[in-house]
């Protein structure tokens, strides 16, 4: 809750996460000289009537094990100032700002991820009439505690043609246009390549809605963009996304469609992982919440690819064959990842050698690698006003050649299988359970898992869960990765404290993704607002 002050308000929040690690040579988790690491940060924000200033506050001390230890110091790397007047809004310092879908601009925080590339310099937003935003950003982006390089200006504007044409007003057809523009600028000093310092990136972009029904789609077109992760060659890159969906109660349906060809845009050019990313090229599979149906998690190949995803969600009703006393709610998912056609164009024998145009591609035609394939479904159930479950079943195609860019360990294959369920004793005490199984004749084949979490609301929960790595080949490996944790909430406050072993893997959202290292021991953290 913010507190009022004379002449203002200022509110913010406050986390902090922190791990206590033991060296375990059976899982290999690494030795940490510091023996206790620690993230946090807390942001204060000052507003009064039209001004507002913030400033965030983080310290890592030193950067828990996943995190890039770049990080390691403490400081204020994010502060500003801003005031709005008769529609124009201008930001001065940190910011996030994102254009259309993000296909070339999305400047955002992902804090579970380290990922944290904040604009530093200018922005400018104004809504001059009735149905029209502007947008203008001029800055930095973020690198750790420092600017990177590039500069990065862009402009987007986005029109509601029903708010803007009086004799659109009334119409059921809801029409939605947009565009911008970005350009980054880097001074050359490549010895070998001769590196255009100013790279554009042009987007448009539709949104059309009525009754049930909305299409959207965005294309986006880069000039020649020469860099580390795409080997230096000069093609220009493109990209094409494209979703359409239909709702009514008790269904909705929704499919996209989406193309990538040399789309990795950084302020850069020698920039890898996450760092310096200008542009935001969505994954169009499920986020998996349940850790076995996470293990084989995609990341977005912004060099290439051919992605797509439909989903169909349908409620049978009470009181039907199906449906039962309360009701029951299928979901169906499929989501797949291709390479794009490739072939080699005229200035050189081979496919993406560095200082050429690198490859020819036809924009209609398929590669065949397959990267990635999700096959899954669930099935909800209420039971009783006290017991209800949900049923998981998946199968996951997964190219780890190219996912995780470590050739020679081919594809994996793997089934999955959850079932959650919740029981509530009284109107405070529930006891929420997951049973998991992951099977496959890769990698480091099967696993299970079991979570039991009892919570006493509003203030307590206790958990414990064991995955088991049963069909390890190896049988030292055969691990049981368990873990037990407590927490206690109160209004805005909360805190956690848990023992246990964490295995090696990758973690991803929305398809970027870092690797998190196995570790032993305990951990805490606090979060907090006002």
């Amino acid at each position: 809750m913010a507190q009022s002050l004379p002449g203002g308000e200022v509110h913010g929040n406050f986390e902090l996460n922190a791990q206590y690690y033991t060296a375990d040579s059976s899982i290999n988790a690494p030795v940490v000289p510091e023996k206790a690491l620690m993230n946090s940060f807390a942001n204060i924000i000052y507003t009064n009537n039209n001004f507002t200033a913030g400033a965030r506050f983080e310290s890592y001390l030193n950067t828990m094990q996943g995190f890039d230890p770049r990080y390691n110091n403490t400081g204020v790397p994010f502060r500003y100032v801003s005031y709005n007047l008769d529609g124009l809004e201008i930001t001065a310092g940190n910011f996030y700002e994102q254009f259309g879908s993000g296909l070339i601009f999305r400047s955002y925080e992902e804090r579970g991820l380290g990922l944290d590339n904040a604009m530093n310099g200018v922005r400018v937003r104004y809504a001059p009439w009735k149905g029209v935003q502007l947008k203008g950003v001029w800055g930095k982006q973020r690198t750790y505690w420092t600017n990177g390089p590039g500069i990065v200006r862009g402009i987007d504007a986005d029109f509601s043609l029903n708010d803007m044409f009086a004799c659109m007003a009334e119409q059921k057809t809801r029409i939605q246009v947009g565009g911008s523009f970005v350009s980054k600028y880097q001074k050359d000093q490549d010895p070998l390549y001769n590196l255009p310092e100013n790279v554009g990136a042009g987007a448009a972009r539709i949104n059309i809605t009525r009754g049930k029904i909305t299409l959207s789609g965005e294309y986006a077109s880069k000039i020649n963009d020469p860099s580390y992760v795409n080997n230096f060659i000069y093609r220009p890159g493109q990209a094409l996304l494209l979703n359409a969906s239909y709702s009514k109660k008790g269904m909705g349906i929704n499919v996209s469609a989406k193309r990538i060809d040399n789309m990795n845009y950084r302020s850069d050019v020698n920039a890898t992982r996450t760092d310096l990313n200008i542009n935001y090229l969505p994954a169009l599979t499920k986020q998996h919440t349940y850790q076995l149906a996470a293990i084989y998690p995609y990341a977005t190949q912004p060099n290439g690819e051919f992605g797509m995803q439909g989903e169909f969600i349908y409620t049978f009703k009470k009181e039907t064959p199906f449906g039962g006393k309360y009701g029951t709610t299928v979901a169906l998912n499929y989501s797949r990842a291709q390479a794009i056609d490739h072939s080699a164009p005229a200035d050189t024998s081979a496919i993406g050698v560095a200082g050429t145009y690198g490859y020819r591609s036809d924009f209609l035609k398929f590669g065949k690698q397959v990267y990635f394939e999700d096959v899954n479904v669930e099935i909800t159930k209420k039971f009783s006003p006290k017991f209800h479950a949900a049923l998981s079943y998946l199968y996951i195609t997964y190219n780890k050649d190219v996912i995780q860019g470590t050739p020679g360990y081919g594809t994996i294959y793997s089934h999955i299988g959850v079932l959650e369920t919740h029981y509530k004793f009284t109107e405070t005490h529930t006891l929420r359970s997951e049973f998991q199984h992951l099977y496959t004749k890769q990698d480091q084949k099967s696993w299970a898992m079991v979570l039991m979490e009892y919570t006493v609301a509003p203030h307590w929960f206790v958990a414990a869960l064991d995955l088991y790595n049963y069909g390890n080949p190896v049988a030292s490996k055969q691990v049981h990765y368990y873990n037990f944790s407590g927490g206690y909430s109160k209004n805005t406050m909360r805190f956690s404290l848990g023992y246990g072993k964490q295995r090696e893997g990758i973690f991803c959202v929305g398809g970027v993704c870092r690797t998190v290292p196995a570790s032993n021991g305990l951990t805490f953290s606090i979060t907090s607002s006002f």
